[in-house]
């Protein structure tokens, strides 16, 4: 019985939940949509165990962009189709497509050879910006990817760097196409909670610091 439990526990595993999607105002057109990524894991091909980080569309469109020219070889799994009219209040379309989101981070996840891949770990557990991923990839900050995610500060929103509106922003204009939006900071999140979700598999409380880029 022993052995049983000790093979068990000795069984590796990698779980990802994507959930939490918040609406952010970029400006008084625009907003976007970010999801927060839970992961846990006991695999040594991770630096961190468990972590939390936030991610809106268009990056897992650069992720899986990356992964492809990395991977070739490899038929990647589909993101979830963009959609122009996309609206938290759709709760149907909020369900599918972070279902959708989460499906392509569980294949990806259970496929070895991209595991290699650095930017992956960055996107997973760090809270740089895809810009400041892509040099860290390539030795191009002064930190080392390592020391990116050990230093991230997990389970917050990043300062998102000024972006235009790109795959995952809504229009709140007059045309009635997107969501009005009422803040008054930009950036500021709007939470989106669905009535009886059950708590996330992961929790975390991590303190230290974010990374500055020189």
């Amino acid at each position: 019985m022993d052995t049983i439990l000790d093979n068990f526990s000795n069984t590796e595993f990698i779980r990802v939940c994507v959930q939490d999607p918040r609406l952010h105002k970029d400006d008084r057109w625009h907003t976007h949509v970010d999801y927060e990524i839970c992961l846990h894991t006991n695999s040594m091909c991770f630096r961190k165990k468990t972590s939390s980080v936030r991610r809106r569309y268009s990056e897992f469109v650069w992720l899986r962009h990356c992964l492809e020219q990395n991977a070739f070889i490899i038929d990647l799994p589909k993101l979830p189709p963009w959609n122009p009219f996309f609206s938290l209040k759709n709760t149907e379309q909020v369900i599918q497509r972070i279902k959708g989101l989460q499906k392509f981070l569980e294949i990806v996840l259970h496929t070895p050879l991209l595991l290699s891949d650095s930017r992956l770990h960055l996107f997973l557990q760090s809270d740089l910006s895809i810009t400041k991923i892509a040099k860290c990839a390539v030795g191009k900050t002064r930190y080392t990817v390592a020391e990116a995610i050990q230093r991230s500060r997990t389970g917050c929103i990043r300062s998102e760097e000024k972006v235009s509106c790109d795959s995952d922003c809504e229009s709140t204009s007059s045309s009635g196409l997107g969501l009005s939006v009422d803040t008054s900071e930009r950036g500021s999140p709007i939470f989106f909670q669905s009535d009886g979700e059950p708590e996330p598999f992961c929790s975390f409380s991590e303190t230290t610091s974010p990374l500055t880029e020189y």
